[in-house]
């Protein structure tokens, strides 16, 4: 119990030395927060660095990594197999519907005989043993390559759960203008294709993409980007609506002319299996070669 004329003892306070005529200056509680402020930043400090070591190891190969496709590839991690999708409803009443609003819609369905180009397709790849040791299938979400993917996973016995749909890189090239159009004046468009990758077809205002050959290359070198990235050593089978995808897919991968893809066309329901022999030897940028002269820098 204190006394009734004592107060309650203050902390001492250090004293620093001051000019004369000056109070003295009580450092205690700046002394105080420094050393908290000091030892809770190294707690941070601490508890990070001990977090990142444990969730990401320093020796991971992370500057590795193959998120950064180009064409052509200078190795493919993957086995691939191209595939287009049976005839569509569409298709087989001669009209080009490209529009992606209509992708899922009965219309974009199989016909009959794209029913039967689609198994087709799913037997070529059980013989030549597409999936005989296991596969993914990639379809585009259009309703004729989702439905040759459901058919193409029943023969060969794939389980639905190794079918992974594509959502937009797989769509089928928009054709502007000439959605609607009769099927025979897509030519005009393969025209323009051969005389530039970057000639766009006629734009169209009801939603219609109206993509060139490079919008295309784009889009297809994004989803080689992301197969390369996801699996390795795997089997993995594309299933397309069109036949423009996967020309200028399987162009980019063997180092042709753009302008050409049209050279490979893929009949409906037709099966590719991509050869790593036809993809050319990987060649050094020419920024990547360095000269020598006899001067300096001398290099023996």
């Amino acid at each position: 119990m204190l006394a009734p004329n004592h107060t309650r003892e203050t902390p001492s306070l250090l004293l620093l030395p001051q000019p004369s005529g000056l109070p003295p200056e009580p450092v205690n509680i700046l002394l105080r927060r420094r050393h908290l402020l000091s030892t809770t930043a190294f707690t941070i400090s601490f508890n990070f660095n001990v977090s990142f070591t444990t969730s990401l190891s320093v020796s991971d190969p992370v500057a590795s990594a193959t998120g950064l496709f180009q064409m052509p590839p200078p190795r493919l991690l993957n086995r691939y197999f191209m595939v287009r999708a049976g005839e569509s409803e569409f298709e087989s009443m001669g009209i080009i519907n490209t529009n992606p609003v209509a992708k899922t819609s009965v219309d974009n369905g199989l016909s009959e005989r794209g029913k039967k180009q689609a198994i087709k397709a799913a037997f070529d790849l059980k013989e030549m043993g597409a999936c005989d040791k296991g596969c993914w299938i990639w379809p585009a979400i259009t309703q004729r390559a989702y439905q040759t993917a459901e058919i193409i996973a029943s023969v060969n016995g794939v389980t639905r759960s190794y079918i992974v749909p594509e959502y937009s890189f797989l769509d089928a090239r928009g054709l502007g203008a000439y959605e609607g159009k009769n099927l025979e004046s897509v030519s005009e468009v393969y025209a323009s294709d051969g005389v530039s990758p970057n000639i766009k077809p006629p734009p169209i205002d009801d939603g219609t993409p109206n993509e060139s050959v490079a919008d295309v290359f784009v889009r297809v070198t994004q989803l080689m980007s992301i197969l390369e990235t996801q699996y390795s050593g795997d089997t993995v089978i594309i299933v397309s609506p069109d036949s423009d995808n996967l020309t200028i897919l399987q162009a980019g991968l063997i180092g042709l002319d753009l302008r050409r893809h049209r050279d490979l066309s893929f009949a409906p329901g037709e099966v590719r299996f991509v050869d790593p022999n036809d993809i050319p030897t990987y060649k050094q940028p020419a920024s990547a070669v360095y000269k020598c002269s006899k001067n300096p820098p001398n290099c023996n």
